[in-house]
């Protein structure tokens, strides 16, 4: 009689001791869904604009550049404008190898740039005056065919409004193979027609860039603003109406209706 009691108190105790076990798993993935809800929640409400402009071509994990943006191990400091020199730095490797801008810009030039693309042309006034280095090594780019026949990698239709170009692999890890500081992030705002700079965090600037074609007060101050769309705004609105594949998440990925950069014509006066 005692051994039957003895097996049962057993059994019991090994029955609690599953529930428990059972209990305390249920409880951890609870906690562990809990809180990658709260970060999921965190990330949208303050991290989705910032990754969007990010140089790479990963998923959101990849990219959080507002406030954790990592600091690159070398990096050219940001010039007072209008700049007379300029400082890139080898950042390997080259999308298409077309060498290094010239350090001395023509900063007391004035450049308007048009984009031709499959789908219309856009004109941009280029801010040399306010973003002297940047605007050198685009029009350095122009000059070299470097954004002849590439697709604009990515369009945002949430949160932020902008269209992403200028990696001629088109997947969103290109760049020239070199690198540059940023420019007139001092009060900077990125309202409809705004052309900046995409980024991997301070002074990685390379060739990739963005057209805002809606008013985008979320974004941080964080990327060299460098132009101004004077003409062919609605072509990219219309692009954006047709909508993202939301390859990258809900209303981020590539746009719907293609759009590929044919050539950038530069004008100088």
């Amino acid at each position: 009689m005692a051994g039957k009691k003895e097996r049962q108190r057993r059994l019991a105790r090994e029955k609690y001791e599953r529930q428990q076990a059972r209990r305390a798993h249920h409880a951890r993935r609870w906690r562990t869904w809990a809180i990658m809800g709260l970060v999921c929640v965190t990330v949208v409400g303050t991290g989705t604009a910032a990754y969007f402009l990010l140089q790479g071509g990963g998923k959101p994990a990849a990219a959080a550049p507002a406030s954790t943006r990592a600091t690159p191990t070398a990096s050219a400091a940001a010039p007072a404008e209008p700049a007379t020199h300029c400082t890139y730095l080898a950042s390997p490797p080259a999308a298409r190898k077309v060498g290094v801008p010239p350090a001395r810009p023509a900063s007391t030039a004035t450049y308007q740039a048009t984009i031709v693309t499959n789908r219309g042309d856009v004109v941009i006034d280029l801010l040399n005056a306010k973003a002297t280095c940047t605007v050198n090594s685009f029009v350095y780019l122009a000059a070299k065919n470097y954004f002849n026949n590439s697709r604009c990698h990515r369009l945002t239709t949430s949160g932020i409004y902008v269209l992403q170009c200028g990696d001629p692999t088109g997947t969103g890890s290109g760049g020239p193979g070199y690198k540059f500081a940023d420019e007139n992030l001092s009060g900077a705002r990125y309202t409809a027609g705004t052309v900046a700079m995409a980024n991997a965090g301070p002074g990685t600037n390379g060739s990739q860039f963005f057209l805002v074609y809606r008013d985008s007060t979320s974004l941080h101050p964080n990327y060299t603003p460098f132009g101004t769309v004077v003409k062919g705004l609605g072509i990219i609105q219309n692009v954006a109406k047709a909508g993202t594949d939301n390859a990258n998440g809900p209303g981020d990925g590539h746009p719907k209706e293609r759009v590929v950069i044919e050539r950038v014509t530069i004008k100088k006066t």
